[in-house]
């Protein structure tokens, strides 16, 4: 079968099986909750220390606010997101055969990173291994990888890394614990729902974790200083009691770099050697993923991921309608209110290149943090947040994000001094009436084209 007719073929299946889709998420949304409920910790009780270039490490990704999460690999050539293979049925050693004709002539990871600081992040996070098990970086663990089983024969994730540390910009990685392609992955949960996938019952653990342990190594040790990993595929063992032996695997990742920060998208409460904590397309404390709050919100430092585009990480041709730049901006100060980091999806064409909306609406959210970015990087979590909108602290000075407007005046439930209000962009002054616990505000007129007013209040005893 050529290659043209597996991707037609992909594309006729998503199309005859969009409400299967739909349904294959939700289905797998529960069973992530569920499983949150009933997970089981790894190994014997232990407690983990992290070193002083690790706190400082935490200290500075909470700095960040904004970073750019990239889902990239060859199954953005059927244009039908990242799980094309399980849930349009393609049959496996076809879908394998896609990765021959994979040449992504367009990428430039010097214009990636170029665009990503117009929109005013400050890191990436890139999939270097997927749940189809094909690696983005060159590996010699396996020759199913971008260098090996490609005509492109480049190591993309080298030109990112040496792209990034060149421009300062934070470099941060995704690694997927689930394995579609070999044989000595135990089979899970995606191996019994999906039937074009291969079963391999009874295999012995370790020679795969001792895969990934040689990956691990091999990205923390040639491709310079790595933020953090980004850990995910705790969902295909939800319903067993394998022990994925988490905590010498992050003490390897520790061990090669003490300031490589470390998340696991297990949707439930921290466990040994995690850094910072996960939320998936949904604000810490709430729940309109489905995926639960088993783990709650914890002390570390938070980072929600969300999609440019509903319904797919990776590239899409059916899901091209990208978040507005007024979206994106009231995402990025709902997230920051809540004390935590946005982490926007995107998912490049096959060619490499960015799709063109999504890189206009990252281009406009840039240019509204050119000026109100004093807001949002470097602050912690605000006072107060509402149906109107939310709030960010620095020091004493109190941000007050309006993306909805109220009427003519809000009222802030807040239990400290309020010495002075202001319009942030021009400093004019705001009249408030101070009340025992909380501060009326008398809100100026909204200025055409500002999709947010920021209010800026002096505080004291907060």
């Amino acid at each position: 079968m050529t290659i043209n007719r597996i991707l037609s073929r992909c594309m006729v299946a998503a199309a005859t099986l969009l409400p299967a889709t739909a349904l294959a998420q939700n289905v797998e949304g529960n069973l992530q909750s569920e499983f949150a409920k009933k997970a089981i910790d790894s190994g014997a009780p232990r407690v983990y220390v992290p070193t002083q270039e690790n706190l400082d490490a935490r200290k500075e990704f909470e700095k960040k606010r904004f970073g750019i999460f990239i889902h990239w690999g060859f199954y953005s050539m059927p244009g039908q997101g990242e799980w094309v293979l399980t849930r349009s049925n393609v049959p496996f050693d076809e879908y394998v055969e896609l990765a021959s004709g994979f040449y992504p002539s367009k990428f430039d990871a010097k214009e990636w990173i170029d665009l990503f600081k117009e929109a005013g992040a400050k890191y990436m996070v890139f999939t270097t291994r997927h749940h189809d098990g094909f690696s983005m970086f060159d590996t010699k663990y396996t020759d199913y990888d971008i260098v090996d089983a490609t005509p492109f024969k480049r190591d993309v994730l080298k030109e990112l890394a040496d792209e990034c540390h060149k421009q300062d910009f934070g470099l941060n990685l995704y690694y997927s614990h689930v394995d579609w392609y070999r044989d000595d992955y135990p089979t899970g949960w995606s191996a019994n729902e999906y039937p074009n996938l291969k079963k391999h019952d009874d295999v012995p653990y370790e020679p795969y974790y001792n895969f990934m342990n040689n990956q691990l190594t091999e990205l923390l040790t040639n491709y310079g200083k790595i933020g953090g990993i980004w850990f995910d595929g705790v969902f295909d063992h939800r319903r067993d009691s394998m022990d994925w032996h988490f905590p010498e695997q992050f003490d390897l990742v520790h061990k090669l770099q003490p300031a490589c920060l470390i998340a696991n998208n297990h949707h439930r409460q921290i466990q040994y050697g995690e850094d910072f904590q996960i939320f998936e397309r949904d604000l810490p404390g709430e729940n309109k993923s489905g995926f639960g709050t088993a783990g709650g919100v914890s002390e570390l430092p938070l980072e929600t991921c969300q999609q440019i585009v509903n319904g797919s990480w990776g590239y899409h041709v059916n899901k091209m309608n990208c978040k507005s730049p007024a979206e994106l901006i009231g995402t990025l100060v709902a997230t920051a209110g809540k004390g935590a980091n946005l982490l926007l999806n995107i998912g490049p064409r096959p060619n490499g290149s960015i799709p063109g909306p999504a890189a206009e609406s990252l281009r406009g959210l840039g240019k509204w943090l050119d000026k109100y970015g004093e807001t949002i990087y470097e602050t912690e979590k605000g006072d107060v947040s509402g149906s109107w909108g939310s709030s960010t602290r620095k020091g004493d000075r109190l941000f007050v994000h309006i993306t909805r407007r109220p009427g003519d005046e809000l009222y802030l439930p807040i239990n400290c001094k309020v010495k002075s209000a202001k319009m942030f962009i021009d400093g004019t002054p705001v009249k408030f009436d101070q009340w025992k616990h909380g501060v009326q505000l008398q809100l100026p007129e909204a200025t055409e084209g500002e999709p947010v007013m920021v209010l800026e209040l002096l505080t004291a005893d907060r």
